[in-house]
């Protein structure tokens, strides 16, 4: 893999478009008049898995630039995209707990706690007899092993066994390949989540081996690894030459190797670097109320 990124699609894109790989389907579908592309990846036997280098099972891709636009109207399309989706993996659970992942002193790792915030929380409206919601929705933002002293995983395997929730919604910020997918992309997968893994900093997973549940992750990718950034500016460089002696020199390394050459262009302290984009403290802010709304939404008119 080249580059550090948490995105099935660019998993995907790493390999010759017009390969097949045997075990895991692709589907794509455009909406050119609300600007969103949807991505299906479909990783259906263990073949295909190791290809990947992801579980069996679904990764669903909403790419729009006007997510990372400062008007609100934009998320709206979005919002209903990532409910549609959510709906269907989801199905008729009726109990939900939503696990907000992330430090939220940190910004581009606070979409998780940002998201539960702006949640409409129903389960001790049912316990307390208040009322008969749909859905019952509760949410816990776990915090971060420095702060707690403990694993994620093992705080919400300790809540489900209390709560006894029919499936676990996890929200995290995730890691990019692409400079032009930070901020603009949400990916959704029914196969879990491992914290950290797209920055190098693995924690026990949390999926439905682990759980005991059905465990559905939304991510957004709001960081990228500065070697990532170099090797893309290769990339465009190279694209720039046109038919040159120079062009075929790059393109003789494969991307693996770019990578590495990019690892070892930049500071040995800047090659373990991650950064985000500028405007990040308003991105979180409206991302996570778009995601928030979607998970909203789910309990209207649920089947």
């Amino acid at each position: 893999m080249t580059g550090r990124t948490d995105l099935a699609v660019e998993l995907r894109e790493e390999m010759t478009k017009t390969q097949e790989i045997k075990g895991v389907s692709l589907f794509t579908k455009t909406s050119k008049e609300q600007n969103i592309k949807e991505t299906k990846i479909v990783i259906e036997s263990e073949e295909g898995a190791k290809t990947m280098g992801k579980p069996v099972g679904n990764y669903i891709t909403i790419e729009s630039r006007e997510l990372a636009q400062g008007d609100e109207s934009y998320h709206e399309p979005m919002s209903h995209a990532l409910t549609r989706h959510l709906r269907k993996l989801i199905g008729r659970s009726r109990n939900i707990l939503v696990a907000g992942l992330g430090n939220e002193q940190v910004t581009p790792d606070a979409l998780g706690p940002m998201v539960i915030q702006n949640l409409h929380i129903t389960r001790h409206i049912k316990m307390e007899g208040l009322g008969t919601p749909d859905m019952v929705l509760s949410g816990i933002i776990p915090g971060v092993m420095a702060q707690t002293g403990m694993e994620t995983q093992e705080i919400l395997k300790g809540i489900i066994q209390v709560t006894k929730p029919q499936i676990l919604l996890v929200i995290d910020a995730l890691a990019a390949r692409s400079q032009g997918r930070l901020n603009k992309t949400i990916q959704i997968s029914d196969t879990g989540i491992t914290p950290g893994s797209g920055v190098g900093n693995h924690r026990l997973a949390i999926n439905q081996e682990t759980m005991g549940i059905p465990v559905v992750a939304i991510g957004v990718p709001t960081v990228i690894a500065v070697p990532t950034i170099v090797e893309e500016a290769m990339q465009t460089m190279a694209d720039a030459l046109g038919k040159t002696g120079a062009r075929e020199v790059i393109e003789k390394f494969s991307e693996e190797e770019r990578y590495q050459l990019a690892s070892e262009m930049v500071d040995p302290d800047l090659s373990q670097m991650f950064v985000t984009p500028k405007n990040i403290d308003e991105a979180i802010r409206r991302i996570s109320f778009t995601i928030s709304e979607a998970i909203n939404q789910i309990s209207v008119n649920i089947m």
